[in-house]
């Protein structure tokens, strides 16, 4: 880890991007101090033409702008960036927790235990993603709760298959057979000798599949289909901001368009960073 950590931070585009979330992050978290609106109150002195008077001013109070509804952009940009990094790193986390645990015992025990649970792992990712998640919020209902489920239940798929392959090579390493040979149990061989030596990789793959489960969320969203009112994301105010350029609301797209890409692209260097700091090949 001190090998690794040390090659991460001489990467300066992962050292950019990680101050860059850093004040994304502290936007989300101080931003409502110093918002005039809330993200569900509606100024309807800007209801009635919000191409001429909706624009960004900050003696309105509106400094993004106003949304189609009269409601602050400012306000809903803060909340709809909050919720899309809470998608990312909560969907992250399940991933990791379910695709390392479901990986760790297919691979370890192998045999007819693992013949099972990889089969059902096949047949999961044959079935569209996208149409599992839709199919989830359809049937359970659009909630904050639900969309995390529904893009945590398919995200650790492709964890488990990497988790499998790598805990196969690592049970007939010399080290795994020494612990067997002293006597160790199984379940503090995993705990104390596998699971330390996948972290490399698993910390790696969580930090790439971030972005991967935004750009889920957003599509859902952008669909009609993910958080409903008056909660909302990235994707749904993109969505909201498409609809209406027509009519010369540039300013509803952008500003939440701006956020969007500055976490993707953040979380991918920085995927990238831990790749290479991870990789055996620079050592």
């Amino acid at each position: 880890m001190r090998d690794a950590s040390g090659r991460f931070f001489k990467n300066k585009a992962s050292i950019v991007c990680m101050l860059v979330l850093a004040l994304i992050t502290l936007f989300v978290l101080i931003g409502p101090q110093f918002a005039k609106w809330n993200n569900e109150e509606i100024d309807w002195d800007v209801l009635g033409d919000i191409a001429e008077l909706g624009g960004p001013s900050i003696e309105s109070g509106h400094y993004f702008g106003a949304g189609p509804l009269g409601r602050d952009l400012y306000a809903r940009t803060i909340q709809a960036t909050g919720t899309s990094l809470l998608v990312g790193l909560i969907g992250a986390a399940m991933a990791l927790v379910l695709g390392t645990a479901w990986g760790v015992i297919a691979g370890y025990y192998g045999g007819r235990l693992d013949n099972i649970m990889m089969r059902f792992v096949d047949v999961m990712q044959a079935i569209p993603l996208t149409l599992v998640i839709i199919l989830i919020l359809v049937i359970a209902g659009r909630s904050f709760v639900t969309l995390f489920l529904a893009l945590g239940a398919v995200s650790w798929l492709t964890m488990a298959r990497i988790v499998r392959a790598q805990t196969l090579a690592l049970k007939s390493r010399e080290f795994i057979e020494a612990a067997r040979a002293g006597g160790v149990s199984e379940g503090v061989i995993i705990i104390r000798h596998i699971l330390p030596n996948l972290l490399g990789i698993v910390i790696v793959f969580a930090s790439l599949l971030i972005p991967d489960l935004i750009l889920a969320e957003s599509f859902i969203s952008f669909l009609g289909l993910g958080i409903s009112e008056p909660y909302t994301s990235l994707g749904a105010l993109i969505s909201e901001g498409a609809g209406t350029m027509a009519y010369g609301t540039l300013w509803q797209l952008l500003f939440p368009l701006f956020f969007y890409v500055a976490i993707i692209m953040t979380m991918f260097f920085i995927g990238d960073g831990l790749r290479d700091a991870f990789d055996p090949k620079d050592r």
